[in-house]
């Protein structure tokens, strides 16, 4: 098997200069340079990755775990490859579907320094056991979590509630229901936003029923048809996501009703659905979140990083408010 040892032979030079070709170093002369390379090429020399990782000290691998896939997941996932890829790092996506054990294959691999960091978008087992892998390497969540070892890139759902019930306000709607999403802290800081909301304009908050687990169109469709059957309806729905509020909207055209003539729909998350299909939402900036957690595990890595992004709710207007 060719080696070092071997290029440096047949090169004439010693096997500090071939590793600095190999490595892109500068200080070679250009001519031994294309020499070196050229008998790489013909010998067909693949350097060994795992012992340039145990010569760094790390893999230049970092492990993304998600339990489940959404539209703002996978747009989060691509720009943490981008920002991995910028600084010469890989990406090795862990896909549990709510299974524990593969959630804990992938901690397993970071006590045994097959990845140099974790950045967990959606838990399966709970935050004290993840918590307990944070002394091998850096781990980084998505999550809504307050911990000293775990640092979150999440965003104030409370806030980027109240701009988009603010903004249903502000265009005259006073009957407003809410579909929530699924378990996290997420939700329940979502209901805190709308209970302020009513208080703040005396409205009654619970004149609806609220929506729960709802994330997919198909639930969107479903809250569409028990909006078809009521007497007394909303005259507008806050979505959990772009999915949902496109789920209603579709439904409701079906049925030969329209938004905004008919109900106001506001989606959260601003997708390419939400584009496509001209609804009102709350922009949720994931691709500066995945931007701002790669950022935290070079830092902790201890390689330069850039400053991390502040990040704002934004509310987007068009065609279904």
């Amino acid at each position: 098997m060719t080696n070092i040892q071997e290029i440096a032979r047949l090169a004439g030079v010693s096997t500090t200069t071939v590793s600095r070709v190999i490595n892109q170093h500068p200080y070679v002369n250009e001519a031994k340079r294309k020499e070196i390379l050229k008998i790489i090429e013909q010998l067909d020399y693949v350097p060994n990755s795992n012992a340039k990782s145990l010569k760094e000290g790390m893999t230049r691998i970092i492990g993304v775990l998600t339990g489940t896939h959404t539209t703002l997941s996978t747009a989060f996932i691509q720009a943490f490859n981008t920002s991995a890829n910028k600084h010469g790092f890989n990406v090795m996506l862990f896909m549990t579907n709510g299974d524990r054990q593969q959630e804990l294959t992938a901690l397993e691999m970071l006590r045994s320094k097959q990845l140099d960091a974790l950045i967990c978008l959606f838990r399966t087992n709970e935050w004290s056991v993840i918590e307990s892998y944070a002394k091998y390497g850096p781990i980084v969540t998505w999550q809504r979590l307050v911990s000293h070892t775990i640092p979150s890139v999440f965003m104030d759902q409370y806030q980027g509630y109240t701009l988009g019930l603010e903004y249903l306000y502000a265009k005259g709607y006073r009957r407003i229901a809410n579909v929530f999403s699924s378990k996290g802290l997420n939700t329940p800081e979502r209901i805190r936003a709308y209970n302020d909301f009513a208080d703040k304009y005396r409205l009654k908050a619970n004149r609806f029923p609220d929506f729960h687990d709802k994330l997919t169109i198909y639930d969107g469709e479903e809250v569409a048809r028990w909006w078809i059957r009521q007497n007394d309806r909303p005259d507008a729905i806050a979505c959990s996501n772009d999915s949902v509020a496109a789920g209603l909207l579709t439904e409701l055209r079906r049925a030969g009703f329209s938004a905004p003539r008919d109900v106001g729909i506001l989606g959260f998350d601003n997708t390419e659905l939400a584009h496509l299909l001209d609804l009102t939402t709350i922009h949720s900036p994931a691709n500066k979140q995945a931007e701002n957690a790669f950022y935290i595990i070079l830092d902790m890595l201890g390689q330069p990083a850039p400053e991390v992004h502040t990040l704002e709710f934004e509310l987007i207007e068009r065609k279904s408010t």
